[in-house]
């Protein structure tokens, strides 16, 4: 049986999609972009600026599923430009104890939703 997973603080699909699927007590959500649900905006005006609005809205689906960044077992990280590596990682270090941190691979691609410079999905258990 699988529930799906909707937060409101989080940004709507932009498809055909669930923000996330809750299935026994794994949690699988859905590439994040940054967008600010609160704006509508994207948040482009930085790399880093840009992942911290993703690593929130991927906090705010864990959140809504009653889990915390410490449940995510796994995250997949693609960006539009490798060279962002660094700066993406520092950001995205400030979400995740540095012993616990879950496993993750970081993949460039051609082009991301809405031309962004990043995108997280995450799988996450209770």
């Amino acid at each position: 049986m699988k529930q799906v997973i909707f937060s409101e603080l989080a940004p709507s699909p932009l498809g055909p999609y669930s923000q996330a699927i809750l299935t026994n007590d794994t949690l699988y959500v859905s590439g994040q972009i940054g967008i600010n649900q609160s704006t509508g905006e994207f948040v482009s005006d930085s790399i880093e600026n840009e992942t911290h609005q993703v690593m929130k809205n991927l906090g705010y689906i864990l959140q809504e599923a009653g889990l915390t960044y410490e449940n995510v077992v796994k995250c997949s990280i693609f960006v539009r430009d490798m060279n962002d590596f660094a700066r993406i990682n520092e950001v995205y270090a400030t979400y995740f104890n540095e012993e616990t941190a879950p496993a993750r691979e970081t993949v460039q691609v051609a082009r991301l939703p809405k031309d962004v410079g990043i995108e997280i999905s995450c799988i996450a258990i209770k």
